[in-house]
């Protein structure tokens, strides 16, 4: 996007050296060449989550709604305290409604309770945000924004 309109137009990301400029650097280049695929980008250190988030809009593209995502809390993240940080961190500075949710590497039984568990915390955040008034109590709208985040999304981006 810079290529495209310059400088100082809103395609900016926070920079921390570690991840961010090897990260950017190596999608840019994907992206340039025509090869960046729908990406998920995973961290297991919560300090990463706005780096992360920020980057996101950086790589979006008309091939995918939300074809960059930021990926669920995920090993050492995956609590509550994790989950919550991530959402509020993706509802602060990505589109949370266009999330894909809970993924699982597991084909594990056990692999069943940890989506719940994280369709609970994103129930309990969103409806914080409601009753403190930062999201509207519209049914329709919070019903469309649960179910794409624990479903319905998944299905489109991953072509299911």
């Amino acid at each position: 996007m810079f290529e495209k309109l310059g400088p100082d137009v809103g395609f900016d990301s926070i920079d921390d050296h570690e991840i961010a400029q090897p990260l950017s650097r190596f999608l840019d280049a994907l992206c340039r060449e025509g090869e960046l695929p729908k990406t998920i980008l995973f961290n297991l250190n919560d300090k990463d989550n706005v780096v992360l988030a920020t980057m996101l809009g950086n790589f979006q593209s008309a091939e995918a709604e939300s074809k960059i995502q930021f990926g669920p809390a995920w090993w050492f993240l995956d609590t509550m305290d994790g989950m919550t940080a991530q959402l509020k961190t993706l509802g602060n500075l990505g589109v949370l409604g266009k999330f894909v949710g809970m993924e699982t590497d597991s084909r594990s039984f056990t692999s069943y309770g940890r989506h719940d568990y994280f369709r609970r915390i994103l129930c309990r955040l969103i409806g914080r945000w409601v009753e403190d008034g930062w999201y509207a109590n519209d049914e329709e709208v919070l019903k469309e924004i649960i179910c794409g985040i624990s479903y319905d999304n998944a299905i489109k981006y991953f072509g299911f």
